[in-house]
């Protein structure tokens, strides 16, 4: 399988480094073609600019945006990790899909609406966050996040196998909680692969 990974996070020792470690550790363990899309490392340009627009519109896709393309194309799954800042993802994550996910590459309109063009591709996403999850839940974060993530964006582009994990308190609790974190992270690996 080909496992395509997308990571954010500014700190080399963040949390979100060790779900990447342990997702590269449980892809390998499955014999998973991989691919890591470090966006800091990489220095993604997040802003779609007017000029992408016009080019993406012409079917002239910009290089950046095409590599990214190109490895989405390749993908069977692809594995989202980033942290909550602010109630969503980084700009930086955000920013990648708008140019990556655009218009006639994972969707389009029909006169019945939206149409996905991405329905073999198989989802993960993995969210540290600072609060407790039950913070999240209570408040209506958690669904907030479902339908403006997994729903308004990969089901949107007509992925159906999506699967978030959310991680609270990660800076608040013990080695041994974020170890059952870690766990859980390599167990939806291994069992979505």
């Amino acid at each position: 399988m080909k496992h395509l990974i997308i990571y954010t996070h500014i700190n080399p020792e963040s949390f979100s480094q060790a779900i990447l470690d342990t997702v590269l550790d449980a892809s390998a363990t499955k014999g998973a073609e991989l691919n890591v899309r470090n966006l800091n490392a990489l220095n993604f340009n997040p802003i779609l600019s007017a000029n992408d627009m016009e080019a993406l519109n012409q079917n002239k896709t910009p290089a950046d945006i095409k590599t990214e393309q190109d490895f989405v194309i390749w993908a069977d799954i692809i594995t989202f990790i980033y942290p909550l800042w602010w109630g969503h993802m980084p700009a930086i994550m955000k920013g990648y899909i708008d140019r990556v996910y655009a218009y006639n590459f994972a969707y389009t309109y029909t006169d019945e609406g939206n149409k996905g063009l991405l329905p073999d591709k198989k989802i993960m996403l993995f969210t540290p966050m600072g609060n407790p999850y039950d913070v999240y839940e209570k408040t209506g974060m958690l669904q907030a996040l479902k339908i403006t993530t997994d729903t308004c964006i990969f089901r949107f582009c007509g992925m159906t196998d999506i699967e978030h994990l959310h991680f609270g308190s990660v800076g608040l609790v013990d080695d041994t909680a974020r170890k059952q974190m870690l766990d859980d992270v390599k167990e939806l690996v291994i069992q979505m692969l």
